[in-house]
């Protein structure tokens, strides 16, 4: 049974989200606000996180980040009644798996949460390769969800970082697009920007490359998209 941590601070959209995440076998925490999401998160391990993002005490941005920042690298599903692009595109860049703007069907929400959970449960439960890879300056073993640098120091990665960099080395020598990427990885028939690809290759890119201005490892490909060289 999946467990379900849901950072939401209106009483009715908990219940409301609770009941029927349970109706659908899910285990369920509720945390009011943000300060209280961070704090279960120290304690407990989570299967996904649902994360209002206008909340008292911390946004739901501030949680993320936060959460991110300490390794926690459950999937998270923005629930935001903000439907500007530029929030959809900062949630994503701070390592959130998917968003759904209020109001939403809860039809909908589930479908999502099952979608974000199948993706999840694919990369953990089907081991996909043999010890630990090394990528430049950077050696990740994507079965556990774990990087270090040269000199055995632990990168901080988040779950999207490893999901993105292990899609580009199962298709490795070979032109991904970041339509492929936003559909394959995010799991979006379509979406509004590819800016955000772009910037997870970015960070992968710091964490990987000799001269990030002059990359020699993850390339890009004008006008097709990008290809992992090893």
């Amino acid at each position: 049974m999946a467990r379900i941590l849901i950072v939401e601070d209106d009483p009715n959209m908990q219940l409301g989200l609770k009941d029927n995440l349970e109706f659908e076998q899910f285990e369920v925490t509720v945390a009011v606000d943000g300060q209280q999401g961070i704090d279960y998160l120290r304690k407990e391990t989570y299967d996904l996180i649902l994360l209002d993002v206008m909340m008292p005490k911390l946004s739901g941005f501030d949680v993320c980040k936060l959460a991110r920042k300490e390794g926690v690298t459950t999937p998270i599903i923005f629930l935001t009644a903000k439907g500007e692009e530029i929030d959809k595109v900062l949630g994503l860049e701070l390592g959130a798996d998917d968003y759904i703007t209020k109001p939403f069907s809860l039809r909908e929400l589930v479908a999502r949460v099952k979608a974000v959970l199948r993706r999840t449960v694919t990369h953990s439960d089907t081991p996909q390769h043999e010890g630990k890879i090394t990528f430049g300056a950077l050696t990740v073993d994507f079965n556990h969800y774990e990087s270090e640098d040269n000199e055995g120091n632990h990168v901080k990665m988040s779950h999207k970082e490893y999901e993105v960099l292990q899609y580009l080395f199962e298709h490795k020598n070979e032109i991904v697009s970041r339509y492929q990427l936003l559909e394959d990885v995010w799991g979006y028939e379509s979406t509004p920007t590819t800016r955000t690809v772009d910037n997870f290759i970015l960070k992968l890119r710091q964490k990987i490359e000799e001269n990030p201005n002059d990359p020699r490892i993850i390339l890009t490909v004008h006008g097709a998209g990008y290809k992992l060289i090893l």
